[in-house]
């Protein structure tokens, strides 16, 4: 069993400095999943641990979900190994073509929502939200990195569980 707090400390993921969060927090460390991933390795060892940690709850969603841009490669490898379908959700809806936030078929029965990195929980609440508005089922988070920032009660106050690989304390360490 890999170590993802230790891969991702090796590989440079968490990267230690001065950066505004997407939240607007300041943090004196980011975590970078969305470059790692583009290593075929990286990815390799993310997705079966992820996939390690869905079928350990045996949750079986009908699908899984992710926000653009950065759960994106996330999806697209879980999908494939796990043989189920995705979905994307848009940050926006586009002002031509078709207009959809929703990129796939809501199916009958769960949906798994997969993200790189949760700190406030905020974009992820969102994508809940537009998924439960089209019928879907949703109970379950799973992310690389919880940044325990306010994710979990958030989410936890929607009726929806997160799992992380890596939880991040207030010492910038995994706990």
């Amino acid at each position: 069993m890999v170590d993802i707090y230790q891969l991702l400390l090796q590989i440079g993921a968490i990267k230690k400095g001065e950066f505004i969060l997407r939240s607007g927090k300041k943090s004196d460390y980011y975590v970078d999943i969305k470059e790692s991933i583009t290593d075929p390795k990286v990815l390799n060892i993310l997705i079966s641990s992820l996939a390690d940690q869905l079928n350990e709850t045996s949750e079986n969603p009908n699908a899984i979900a992710g926000m653009e841009l950065g759960a994106v490669p996330l999806i697209v490898a879980l999908s494939l190994k796990l043989n189920i379908p995705y979905i994307i959700i848009r940050k926006e809806k586009k002002e031509y073509g078709i207009s959809n936030r929703i990129i796939g078929k809501i199916p009958n029965g769960q949906i798994a929502i997969i993200e790189d990195v949760v700190t406030t929980g905020k974009t992820v609440s969102d994508c809940i939200s537009l998924l439960r508005e089209s019928g879907a089922i949703v109970r379950s988070v799973y992310a690389i990195v919880d940044r325990n920032e306010g994710g979990e009660p958030l989410l936890s106050g929607m009726g929806v569980n997160l799992h992380a690989l890596v939880k991040m304390g207030a010492n910038n360490g995994s706990k």
